[in-house]
């Protein structure tokens, strides 16, 4: 049985890249290069890996600013429009259908992007959404740099995530949220359209951080500078701090 983020994106690339979401892309990049420039100057040459890719949107524009980009993806269908808009772009990325549970990268890539709950944190245990950070870390070369975003588990302390997801989603429909103070996870009802305009009802299972889980486990792993921002659609910053009206957090982490 297929969980309900494989069903989700297994035909729904068009209207994916039409959800407000989507809309930050160029800002977004804009701070991930001065990320880069940060740590490595002007130089080209890094080696960046987009894990949950979707339709390429960062990989892309970081390819389009000559950066060298590996995108990885659990959906077919969201790699295969991808691959459509790097020859629309005129550029070269390379896309592979791997599960971010799996990834056999090692000491590969100077800089890897997460953005949007690129596979994290979606699994269906704290141990596999753990599986993808430990993977993560284990394709950055020794002075690496992991950038990226998650739902952050101080926002449904104050406010109602099923209303936030409905005012923020273009064509689907959350019901039924039960916030799990226990877990932190957030179990809703999601209706959505696909792209040939079938209906689909997901049980939907999505896992919030607290920044202090965050920072024990990228620890966990080696990273020894860790950072956290609040994260607004195309707006990124270092001056941006984490309140509980952020609904995602932005990780910097530097080994």
């Amino acid at each position: 049985m297929k969980q309900w983020y494989e069903a989700l994106f297994e035909n729904y690339a068009n209207k994916y890249e039409k959800e407000n979401f989507t809309q930050g892309t160029i800002g977004e990049v804009d701070f991930i290069e001065t990320e880069l420039v940060r740590s490595w100057g002007d130089d080209k040459s890094c080696k960046i890996l987009d894990i949950g890719c979707g339709t390429g949107r960062h990989a892309i524009e970081l390819a389009k600013r000559d950066y060298k980009v590996v995108g990885v993806d659990l959906s077919e269908n969201m790699l295969a429009k991808a691959r459509d808009n790097a020859l629309l772009y005129g550029v070269e990325v390379k896309f592979v259908c791997a599960d971010a549970r799996e990834l056999i990268f090692k000491n590969e890539f100077d800089l890897v992007i997460m953005i949007c709950e690129g596979a994290f944190p979606l699994m269906e245990t704290d141990e596999m959404n753990y599986k993808i950070l430990q993977n993560a870390a284990q394709a950055l070369k020794q002075n690496g740099k992991f950038i990226f975003t998650t739902l952050n588990g101080l926002y449904p302390l104050f406010h109602s995530v099923k209303d936030f997801v409905n005012d923020n989603i273009v064509d689907g429909r959350s019901s039924g949220n039960t916030f799990d103070l226990m877990t932190f996870r957030d179990h809703s009802t999601f209706e959505v359209e696909d792209d040939d305009g079938n209906q689909k009802v997901m049980a939907c299972n999505e896992r919030y951080y607290v920044p202090s889980e965050i920072k024990w486990l990228l620890k966990s792993l080696n990273f020894k500078q860790i950072d956290i921002f609040g994260c607004k659609i195309g707006v990124w910053s270092r001056n941006d701090k984490l309140t509980t009206e952020d609904f995602e957090m932005l990780v910097i982490s530097e080994r």
